[in-house]
């Protein structure tokens, strides 16, 4: 089955099961200018891309957000246990979108590899070596299935845990759930 990608652009738009709690929050916060609350504890855990053409516009206190590429928390897991342990977040907004550096690492591998060489003086072998070690670990594949499987990895660590897929369009600066 396809997932659907909603945009969310009016309060009706947000899914029934994010209204009400962080997730809905973080719609109404990005997409619908609802006025800003102060927080002194964060409400929300946000996984997103590290990607430098995304920022969320919330309140300040309001969420914990790791950046990593494609979104992707595998490698981050501690952070996320920490968060919910320590933290007391109930909830994870898991934010993919459009454009995305980790979809198809295989194309950029001689830009990587020439950056690594004349940006930070690495021998061509060392980087080649680095890219072919750690490619296929971050690579994602299609953003919006990458995003539903590793919602999917977390709902079956964090069974309490509301963990919600998102997608953010980069030309649109907006939030939409994916479904």
């Amino acid at each position: 089955m396809k997932n659907k990608i909603i945009p969310v652009k009016k309060k009706s738009d947000i899914p029934k099961e994010y209204r009400n709690n962080p997730i809905g929050l973080l719609l109404e916060y990005h997409n619908l200018d609802r006025p800003f609350e102060c927080y002194s504890q964060a409400r929300l855990l946000i996984g997103m891309c590290m990607d430098n053409r995304k920022h969320l516009h919330m309140p300040d206190n309001f969420a914990f957000i790791i950046r990593s590429g494609g979104a992707n928390l595998r490698y981050s897991e501690f952070k996320v246990s920490y968060a919910i342990a320590v933290g007391d977040v109930r909830h994870i907004a898991l934010i993919g979108h459009n454009h995305c550096g980790m979809v198809n690492l295989i194309a950029r591998k001689e830009q990587f590899i020439n950056g690594l060489v004349n940006r930070a003086g690495w021998r061509k072998e060392a980087a080649e070596e680095h890219f072919m070690n750690l490619a296929l670990m971050h690579e994602i594949g299609n953003e919006v299935d990458f995003i539903m499987s590793e919602t999917t990895r977390l709902r079956k660590r964090y069974p309490k845990i509301k963990v919600a897929p998102l997608y953010y369009r980069v030309e649109e600066n907006l939030l939409s759930c994916i479904c």
